[in-house]
């Protein structure tokens, strides 16, 4: 059993981590549109701390998102103010870091999904990875946002965040 406290302890590590990079992300960010999105992802990674923590204690524990949804309204909102948008390029880095991050933390929330015991816990497991694969998703769309803004908005690729 001290394996499956040791999984939790990580996964909990692993959340926090990536909250505290998007909430550095939003800090820094010049746009405020784009820091709300940033923000609302830091938030998901405290919910999931919080399911990983009811897991742990053995609650029942369903992660639910909303922020492909949300940030496709941002996205709309920014398309509609016909602002000019320019980032600044030395954070793509930083940004493609999250997105490394979110395509890891899936990978390991499936592989966990494999390791542990009760079905419920495999199906949180489960959940959180499609979480992590919407978060990626997102992240991969705010790359190309960043790196070119008025393309990216002008032939609204975001819609198919819409589909998730």
């Amino acid at each position: 059993m001290g394996w499956l406290m040791d999984i939790f302890g990580f996964a909990m590590q692993m959340e926090k981590e990536g909250e505290s990079l998007y909430r550095r992300l939003a800090n820094d960010c010049c746009d405020a549109g784009l820091a709300g999105i940033l923000v609302m992802l830091a938030d998901e990674e405290v919910r999931h701390q919080e399911v990983i923590a009811d897991m742990r204690d053995g609650a029942p524990a369903v992660p639910q998102t909303t922020v492909l949804r949300d940030a496709v309204n941002v996205f709309r909102r920014m398309k509609e103010s016909g602002r000019v948008f320019d980032f600044n390029v030395r954070q793509l880095d930083l940004y493609r870091k999250a997105l490394d991050i979110e395509n890891r933390s899936e990978a390991f929330y499936r592989e966990m999904a494999e390791e542990v015991p009760e079905t419920h816990q495999r199906d949180t497991f489960l959940k959180l990875a499609e979480e992590e694969r919407k978060h990626a998703i997102l992240m991969d769309n705010i790359v190309e946002f960043v790196s070119r803004p008025l393309t990216w908005l002008e032939n609204a690729e975001w819609h198919h965040l819409e589909a998730y």
